[in-house]
């Protein structure tokens, strides 16, 4: 069963919770520092609490079972297991059962405090852990002198319950779960991580989801034990087809009420499981596809900075230029230096990318396997009075996961049906995140093979078959299995905008070509009155002559413009990614050049951070000033830590902060000058607005624009070049 589209609704309100909480900023802190120092302690810190948290309460919900039905029953000459009758268990068999429960239920609810931060880590992880193990050894106990210490009456064959087999499943799964939170707590006091679980509101919740999927199960077939006369443990195997939408088919509701019961029911349990996959797959999974995508990345890098070290032909890639120098011992300028350490990164993401999802694949598909193969030889053991062959166990459990459910093979041993209701609950959600993982592998494959197929043979096509089948042989050659899509190569915004671009002639349409369509969303609209408000503020001071005041308001012009047009990007599916000529228009509009190394350095292979320092990952241009010099921990390289490139943040977004950020400055700037300004104006007996010249620290406003003219005619040029339009 797949989960009914829940994850995307479950991640978006997920965000809101935790924007509301303020947890966005830590989580980011810590997935950031993820590429600096990919940590092997990710899963003791956070996946080993997940896990707990969702099969803690599955082992207590089997204890249930085993504590209300009997673990013993007679059969009867000629029957089978299946039509034995009850042994009723020894009063201290059920206290002591009853015992290992409570001591489970306290240690599940000292877990779920510490989740949601109501209980101390100090305190809830040595009850939750020796909880845990004590019930494991009470249920031990009591698995061993059921088994061989309680005889029956002579002449009677004896056999185990599924209570016996959920009895055995519990205390196994309650030595896993103490055994994973006592690696977590070893993890904290050895200084890896904090001593507390640095989970989000999502992930504190998968618990809480868990536990109301297995209450609603336990319910429900308490009320079905009743209507239909079943036993408690048959009525939970039922249950638990019905909601996984398996139906096995050899239970089904008789009467009237359990069939108009039977409505509400399952449409509800659907709901209720398809919340927990879809927290799993949303939750568990992106996350440790995030860790493992950030881990491969860092890697990666560091193999490439380090080739390139120690190639004296790649040390030029390194290196900056000197001031003194126009061209690196090979030829290139600092720019083209520049644009190939772009390159070398881009080519360090999609390595990366493709790794990553194919990794994610055979980790997903190999669980499956493991389920489907050594699941079919359990079912095979188990069911050997139905005279099974490991071939029929096989066609079973492959129709069981996918879910089909014919009907004419079930389970009908207790030990069968036991692991059946265990083996489900973990094979349908593994089933579900390996088709996740197969829509951006194989899936895509066959996609895009359907897609160059179609186009060469049936597809509509100017130009004929023979064009047909250059085009798709054209797009063989290039790989029609490529994982990324390369950016798409267009004008920088501004571009065209600088001097000697406009045409006085053009009037009005020689600063900019018209606004696009009256905005949809408020903020789009505000913007666009700005950007119209500081074009007319640049044509105004034209006209009074006034050079710096012009150039101040097409500076502020072409940050807003290029703000609505990046908003429109972040909102692209898939995330857009800028080419390198792209990537120089933004950082010279934020203050940098290209074309300069006062903002440049060699990337390091391991970056050093000073003890308490946070991660600088993906900083570039958060500390630009008009200083002279740059201090060394404010440099980067493409290829170094500091790098947009690196990090969770999408290029579009990281663009749209920084450049918000600029704009904010700048206006701040103009803002605090003019007050200071105005009342000196004032005292000298002057006229403020009619202020000119402006001195020489209103330059400050529009240096970003004014002192890189030649360059945007440069970018202008390049532009044209590669077939992109001038101006936008």
């Amino acid at each position: 069963m797949n989960d009914p589209g829940l994850d995307d609704p479950i991640a978006a309100e997920a965000k809101h919770l935790e924007r509301e909480h303020g947890e966005n900023k830590d989580d980011d802190l810590e997935e950031d520092q993820d590429y600096l120092d990919p940590s092997r302690w990710w899963a003791a810190s956070t996946g080993f609490p997940l896990l707990a948290g969702t099969f803690g309460p599955m082992a207590s919900a089997f204890n249930i079972i085993a504590l209300v039905e009997s673990w013993r029953v007679s059969i009867p000459p000629g029957a089978t297991e299946a039509n034995g009758e009850l042994v009723p268990d020894p009063r201290w068999l059920i206290a002591v059962n009853a015992l290992s429960l409570a001591t489970a239920v306290i240690a599940n609810l000292a877990l779920l405090f510490n989740m949601a931060r109501r209980l101390p880590f100090s305190i809830a992880q040595p009850i939750t852990i020796v909880g845990w193990y004590i019930s494991s050894f009470l249920l031990i106990g009591l698995l061993a002198a059921a088994s061989h210490g309680l005889e029956l009456p002579p002449g009677q064959d004896r056999a185990l319950t599924q209570a016996f087999y959920y009895a055995i499943m519990a205390a196994g799964l309650y030595i896993i779960v103490a055994s994973l939170m006592l690696a977590t707590v070893y993890g904290a006091y050895a200084g890896h991580y904090p001593k507390e679980f640095k989970l989000t509101m999502s992930q504190r919740t998968l618990m809480l989801q868990t536990i109301s999927y297995l209450t609603y199960l336990l319910c429900g077939a308490t009320v079905y034990c009743n209507i239909e006369q079943w036993m408690f443990v048959d009525t939970v195997y039922w249950a638990n087809y019905t909601l996984l939408t398996i139906g096995t088919g050899d239970l089904h509701p008789l009467t009237h009420l359990g069939r108009s019961l039977l409505f509400p029911y399952a449409i509800g349990g659907i709901i209720m499981l398809g919340l927990v996959i879809g927290s799993i797959r949303s939750l568990v999974l992106e996350r440790g596809k995030k860790k493992l995508g950030a881990r491969m990345m860092e890697k990666k890098r560091q193999k490439v900075l380090e080739k390139l070290e120690n190639s004296n032909k790649s040390r030029s890639t390194l290196n900056p230029l000197s001031r003194n120098q126009s061209k690196s011992p090979v030829g290139m300028s600092e720019r083209e230096r520049r644009e190939q350490e772009f390159n070398i990164m881009r080519k360090i993401q999609e390595a990366a990318s493709t790794k990553r999802k194919w990794t994610s694949l055979l980790v997903s598909a190999l669980a499956w396997l493991f389920l489907w193969l050594v699941g079919a030889v359990v079912f095979w053991k188990a069911e050997k009075n139905q005279d099974w062959s490991y071939f029929i166990s096989i066609y079973f459990s492959y129709v069981s996961l996918l879910t089909i459910g014919y009907g004419d093979f079930s389970p009908q041993s207790n030990s069968g049906k036991a692991f059946f209701v265990f083996w489900s609950l973990l094979a349908i959600p593994t089933l579900t995140v390996l088709i996740s993982n197969m829509g951006d592998t194989v899936v895509k494959m066959i996609r895009d093979l359907t897609l160059w197929f179609g186009e060469i043979t049936v597809l509509p096509e100017e130009g004929g078959m023979k064009q047909r089948l250059k085009k798709g042989s054209e797009k063989l050659k290039g790989g029609i299995f490529a994982g990324d899509e390369k950016p798409v190569e267009e004008s920088p915004g501004g571009v065209g905008l600088a001097e000697g671009n406009r045409d006085p002639e053009k009037g009005e349409g020689g600063y900019h070509k018209k606004l696009g369509k009256n905005a949809e969303a408020a903020g789009d609209k505000l913007a666009g009155e700005f950007e119209e408000g500081e074009l007319q503020e640049a044509k105004e001071d034209e006209r009074k002559g006034d050079k710096i005041g012009e150039d101040i308001h097409l500076y502020h012009y072409l940050l807003v413009k290029e703000i609505r047009k990046v908003m429109q990007d972040a909102n692209q599916t898939p995330p857009r990614k800028y080419s390198f000529s792209e990537w120089a228009w933004f950082l010279r509009l934020m203050g940098e050049d290209e074309d300069s190394n006062k903002f440049h350095r060699k990337a390091p292979v391991k970056e050093e951070r000073k003890d308490g320092d946070g991660p600088q990952v993906g900083e570039a241009a958060n500390d630009i000033n008009d200083k002279e010099e740059v201090g060394e921990e404010n440099k980067w390289s493409w290829l170094g830590a500091r790098s947009p490139l690196m990090g969770e943040t999408e290029e579009a977004e990281w663009v749209l902060e920084r450049l918000a950020l600029t704009l904010e400055r700048e206006l701040k700037k103009q803002r605090d000058k003019q007050k200071r300004a105005d009342p000196a104006m004032k005292e000298e007996g002057l006229d403020p607005e009619k202020k000119n010249p402006r001195n020489e620290d209103e330059r400050d406003g529009s240096q970003n624009y004014s002192r890189n003219k030649e360059s945007f005619k440069a970018d202008d040029d390049s532009g044209s070049d590669s077939g992109r339009s001038p101006t936008s």
